[in-house]
C-alpha cells in the first residue's frame, strides 16, 4: 500500500499520474505507443504469469520476438542463457515460480530496454532461485541496464541495491545509498547488519570478502 507498484506502473505507462510528471528516457510513458515504449522500459510484474498467455514456452518466445521486432530466436536464446534446460513444448503454467519469473524476464529483455523494472521479484522463490536471480540482475547491471526493484525483501536490497528509496503511503521517507538507508532502522535492516552493527556490512558476501 506504499505506492511501489503504482510508481512502476507510471514508469511503464500503465498508470497516468494524477499530479506531477513522469519521464522515461525522455518519453511520457502513458502517451507513448507501447511498441515504442518497449524499447525504453520493461516491467516484470509481481505475478509473472500476467505476461504469459501462450500454450508453450516456444510460443511465448516467438511472440516476444514479434512484439520487440527482434530476430527470430532472440527470446529463446536469452531464456536458454538465463535458464538452461527448459523445453520448448512445456506449458508456462507447468513451470516453477522461479522458472516463470525467468521466462517473463527473458520476454521483457528481448527488446533490450535500458530501464528494467521488477515488482517483488523474489515473491515465491526459494533460496536457490533467488541466488540465480541475483546473479542475473548483477550481470544485466554490468551490461549497462538500469534496474529498479520494488521489494519488501531487505536482504535482496542489501545484496543488490546501490540506492534505496523508502515509501510510506505514497511519500518518500528515506532516500540515499543502500549502506546508509537500510541500517537507519532495525525494522528494515538485513540480518547481518543487525548482528554486526555499527559496522556497515550488510551481507554475508561482504563479510566473507572482508575476512579473506
Amino acid at each position: 500500500g506504499a505506492g511501489k507498484s503504482t510508481l512502476l506502473g507510471a514508469l511503464v505507462g500503465l498508470v497516468e499520474p494524477s499530479a506531477g510528471s513522469v519521464r522515461t528516457g525522455g518519453a511520457v510513458p502513458h502517451r507513448t505507443r507501447p511498441r515504442d515504449l518497449v524499447r525504453r522500459v520493461g516491467l516484470v510484474p509481481q505475478e509473472p504469469r500476467d505476461l504469459l498467455y501462450a500454450d508453450t514456452v516456444a510460443a511465448e518466445c516467438a511472440a516476444a520476438d514479434r512484439d520487440a521486432e527482434a530476430e527470430p530466436g532472440a527470446c529463446r536464446a536469452l531464456l536458454s542463457e538465463l535458464l538452461p534446460g527448459v523445453a520448448d513444448d512445456v506449458h508456462p503454467r507447468d513451470l516453477s515460480e522461479g522458472q516463470r519469473l525467468t521466462l517473463a524476464l527473458a520476454i521483457v529483455l528481448t527488446a533490450r530496454p535500458p530501464l528494467l523494472l521488477l515488482d517483488e521479484p523474489t515473491r515465491g522463490l526459494d533460496y536457490a532461485a533467488k541466488a540465480r536471480l541475483v546473479t542475473v540482475l548483477r550481470g544485466l547491471a554490468a551490461e549497462g541496464h538500469a534496474i529498479v526493484l520494488a521489494t519488501h525483501d531487505v536482504e535482496l536490497a542489501a545484496e543488490l541495491a546501490h540506492r534505496v528509496v523508502l515509501l510510506a503511503e505514497g511519500e518518500v521517507i528515506a532516500d540515499g545509498p543502500a549502506a546508509d538507508v537500510v541500517v537507519a532502522s532495525p525494522s528494515f535492516a538485513p540480518q547481518v547488519a543487525k548482528i554486526l552493527a555499527p559496522l556497515h556490512w550488510l551481507t554475508v558476501s561482504q563479510v566473507r570478502e572482508a575476512l579473506s
